[in-house]
């Protein structure tokens, strides 16, 4: 009887030594994918973070994993952002009455941390939470509409920018750095294919993503140009509120926007010849 319960764990042993070197010869080397899915923009049209007209999304992506847990992931991503003053219930941003829309093509690089192993193919080890940091570089350029015309902003200069009577307010540029941070989760159907949902969120280094940020500067424009119309379109609204100097956006705070994607990898296997070190 202890003969037979001895072999039993002898075996049992034998069998987890080898299931254990089996999974560790063969190493999750990193994923290729697509991802799409909302859009939204957070900032002085959007102050409260609202959630409330998202756009559409799009990325590529490319991780390596350095090891189990830590990899360095690359994404493509395009983002279509837009927002109006008259979505909100504040009184005085429907008095605004300002708009914008914009694409937005990022560049970002990211170092990502899996909560658990995460090696496809193996039961256990098939799934995981995630978190992510990085950098990436960003074009934008908000645009409205005016009269059923097309207007880019920038060139506009809404705030007096490249204008003579305000020097100091030179037109800002048409890209931005930005911070993303990521909160996802994959789950591997097969040893080769993932499925992935991914929040990500991105602090930015402007506060032009929606061409509002300091004070109304009627004075810089010649009245009835498109400039002038689309710096203050209060006017739309039965009430001119675009006096010299008065507080058009905010300045102390940064825009922002998130991407909330759904989308499906391919995984990238490598194989490391079994460590000697393993006995049966």
């Amino acid at each position: 009887m202890r003969k037979g319960i001895v072999l039993w764990v002898l075996l049992l042993f034998a069998t987890s030594s080898v299931n254990a070197q089996y999974l560790e010869s063969f190493e999750h080397a990193g994923e290729i994918g697509i991802s799409a899915g909302i859009a939204h923009y957070f900032g002085d049209l959007n102050p409260d973070i609202v959630v409330d007209h998202p756009k559409f999304s799009g990325a590529l992506h490319y991780t390596k994993q350095l090891n189990n847990y830590i990899g360095l992931k690359i994404s493509a991503t395009y983002a279509f952002l837009g927002y109006a003053d008259k979505y909100s219930s504040n009184i005085v941003q429907q008095t605004r009455n300002l708009s914008f829309n914009t694409d937005v093509w990022e560049f970002s690089v990211n170092g990502t941390f899996n909560f658990f192993k995460f090696n496809p193919g193996f039961e256990g080890y098939n799934y995981t939470p995630y978190v992510g940091l990085g950098f990436g570089v960003f074009n934008y350029d908000p645009y409205a509409y005016l009269n059923g015309q097309k207007y880019m902003l920038r060139v506009l200069g809404t705030e007096g920018q490249g204008s003579e009577a305000y020097p100091d307010r030179t037109p800002y540029k048409n890209y931005a750095f930005c911070m993303p941070l990521t909160l996802g989760f994959k789950y591997a159907i097969s040893a080769n294919t993932n499925i992935f949902t991914e929040l990500r969120y991105r602090f930015t280094t402007t506060d032009y993503l929606d061409d509002v940020s300091t004070t109304y500067t009627p004075d810089a424009f010649t009245p009835g140009t498109p400039s002038a119309l689309l710096s203050d379109r209060s006017y739309e609204t039965g009430s001119t509120i675009g006096i010299k100097g008065r507080q058009r956006g905010n300045t102390l705070a940064q825009d922002a926007f998130a991407t909330f994607h759904v989308g499906i990898s391919f995984n990238i296997q490598a194989y490391r010849c079994p460590d000697r070190s393993y006995s049966y």
